[in-house]
């Protein structure tokens, strides 16, 4: 055998490290700690970040920080950037399928098309970004020389725990409903499977969705989202990756500030959507107008 074949023999593979993703930086949890993310067979995959409370308190920070820039953007432009991270997800399509693949213990072929839905959702609900005030908004008839004007607004920012077994496609069906109306949102990932989540950031890093609109941690679910659902400057939470009696707990917790709160249910995330999640976290403003009678 060659020297130079030798030397490929000996040759170490370089293993990726997953970090979080706050404010739009990819920090290693504030308290050092890891966990093992195995594939659905029991394999080792990766190491990824174990959140604490301050980290989870760090994405509330940069989250409020976000709001009200991507809130006061134009509904046009926050579509424009979310198509924008759409064809960057389609661009790393075959690393999103092989993640996909390992966490979900799908074949190939079955993981391709999760990741093609997944892209195809984030492209469908990109579209409703100037489109949503049609459906939520109303010129109301009223008794007087008056315009009465409703509009729907973004309620602020949201805490959404993503589904535990659909890795990706759950995932970005969760998300893009919370940010496409002007929210921002800070992600508990799936415990299990997080790290589609932890890549995920690493392509809205590169698109050109600001800092801190999407936060995005790992760890135990139910460590994070107990002070996220405390928060006093966190205005909803989405329940989606939470069991019942997590969810039970959450939704007390949850009422202290009156915090709207999207109950988990039973979900088939490859069924059509619908508009209910686009719906669910946002406030109406009523405008009264005198008219020049």
């Amino acid at each position: 055998m060659s020297e130079k074949s030798d030397k490929h023999d000996e040759r170490l593979g370089v293993l990726k490290t997953y970090k979080l993703f706050v404010g739009g930086k990819f920090p290693r949890s504030e308290s050092g700690r890891v966990y093992e993310v195995t594939d659905s067979k029991g394999r080792w995959l990766a190491n990824a970040p174990l959140s604490s409370r301050k980290d989870a308190r760090d994405a509330v920070v940069a989250a409020r920080k976000a709001f009200g820039g991507w809130s006061g953007a134009t509904a046009y432009n926050r579509g424009q950037i979310l198509y924008r991270v759409a064809e960057m997800l389609e661009g790393r399509r075959e690393q999103f399928a092989r993640e996909v693949a390992d966490a979900e213990g799908l074949g190939k072929s079955k993981a391709a098309a999760v990741v093609d839905a997944a892209v195809d959702r984030w492209v469908w609900y990109a579209g409703w970004s100037d489109k949503v005030a049609q459906i939520a908004g109303a010129a109301n008839p009223v008794a007087g020389p008056y315009f009465n004007l409703s509009t729907p607004e973004p309620t602020g920012v949201v805490a959404v725990l993503a589904p535990q077994e659909s890795s990706f496609l759950g995932l970005v069906s969760v998300i893009a409903p919370a940010i496409v109306t002007g929210n921002t949102a800070v992600v508990v990932a799936s415990e299990r499977a997080p790290l589609p989540a932890l890549s995920l950031g690493e392509v809205l890093a590169t698109s050109d969705l600001p800092g801190g609109v999407v936060n995005v941690l790992s760890g135990r679910t139910a460590e994070i989202a107990t002070p996220l659902a405390a928060h006093q400057d966190v205005n909803a939470i989405d329940l989606a990756g939470a069991d019942t009696e997590l969810a039970r707990s959450l939704e007390e917790a949850a009422a202290d500030n009156l915090k709207r709160v999207l109950r988990p249910q039973p979900v088939d995330w490859s069924a059509d959507p619908g508009t209910a999640r686009l719906l669910s976290f946002l406030e109406t403003k009523t405008v009264w107008h005198p008219m020049g009678v």
